[in-house]
């Protein structure tokens, strides 16, 4: 695999690229192109969502910033010392995150908010490119089964060899640990399948261990 640095005019996938196209034009003052990670450069902790949301981070420029998934997230790292605030309205809001970065799976807006297969494999360069750079002893977050994945396929790994489950903390081969949760979205968070608790036990379980 080639490790690639972000690229903030990747046009690599044509059905992404087209769609941001319609996007900008809809929309004119939204970022609507690839979204960087956000937060500190050496980060103790790495979270990887799955992909930007349509009026959040597609249209802030910042992951999980404006919209309903970055709530019960941003309000998380804040009760646990990684943010300095508990909300993320703008990319220019002066939120600082400490110890901690967030990036996606996939770097552009998918329609209906569902990259295809092969959109998931063409951007997981970029995030292994920045798994490659996190300290050696960092936690990986991911957010739903298809950053866990992702983050699986970055680093070399087979599918099998760390089941996803809600609060699962598996010690890789190559060392890293990954530790995965349910996706913090307005469907499952409103359905409670993802419940305040729930998030804040997996930060526990960071931080604990």
């Amino acid at each position: 695999m080639t490790h690639a640095s972000f690229d903030p005019d990747c046009r690599a996938c044509p059905r992404l690229a087209r769609f941001l196209d319609d996007v900008r034009s809809k929309h004119p003052g939204y970022h609507a192109r690839p979204v960087p990670a956000f937060g500190d450069v050496a980060p103790r902790l790495l979270i990887v969502g799955l992909a930007p949301g349509m009026h959040g981070a597609n249209r802030s420029g910042r992951p999980f910033t404006g919209d309903h998934a970055g709530v019960l997230l941003y309000a998380t790292l804040h009760q646990f010392g990684y943010a300095s605030a508990p909300e993320s309205v703008a990319a220019d809001d002066g939120l600082v995150l400490t110890g901690c970065r967030i990036t996606n799976a996939v770097k552009c807006l998918p329609p209906a908010n569902k990259p295809e297969p092969g959109e998931i494999r063409e951007c997981n360069r970029y995030l292994a490119a920045e798994l490659a750079a996190l300290p050696a002893q960092a936690t990986i977050l991911a957010l739903g089964r298809i950053a866990h994945e992702a983050v699986l396929r970055a680093l070399g790994h087979k599918l099998g060899d760390a089941p996803f489950a809600h609060a699962s903390d598996h010690r890789l081969p190559d060392g890293r640990r990954l530790v995965s949760s349910y996706h913090c979205s307005r469907y499952n968070t409103q359905t409670r399948r993802l419940t305040p608790e729930m998030f804040e036990a997996v930060f526990k379980l960071i931080q604990e261990t």
